[in-house]
């Protein structure tokens, strides 16, 4: 699929048409895809504008927010349960059943923003 490129006389000069491509929605962005978006512009900013220009920027920064949280939640489930952290854990000893799973959702985050984040 090819696209003529138009343009608009003004003055002398002759300058391009060039319009995004239309959002069907606005999708909210949760702290994965911010901190993702924060990184393409800052240390990748040829995929940011490509992704940008093309439309596609929302709809990659959603996904990656969603791949982020999921895999957060199941390394931290997986992780609990290796360390033995458990709800028994958390009626008899609240303070370290709050200490371990801060501790196991540090490392979790830690993991998924370098495979997935800064990657």
């Amino acid at each position: 699929m090819t696209q003529t490129l138009t343009y608009t006389t003004k003055g002398e000069y002759q300058y391009p048409d060039l319009t995004l491509p239309e959002q069907t929605e606005e999708m909210p962005l949760g702290k994965y895809g911010l901190m993702h978006k924060k990184y393409l512009k800052q240390s990748k900013p040829a995929t940011y504008n490509r992704l940008l220009l093309s439309g596609k920027l929302t709809a990659h920064l959603v996904e990656i927010d969603r791949q982020a949280t999921e895999m957060v939640s199941s390394l931290t489930a997986q992780m609990a349960r290796s360390e033995g952290v458990t709800e028994s854990m958390k009626a008899t000893d609240q303070m370290l059943w709050v200490q371990s799973m801060n501790n196991i959702r540090q490392r979790a985050e830690e993991i998924a923003t370098r495979q997935l984040i800064y990657n």
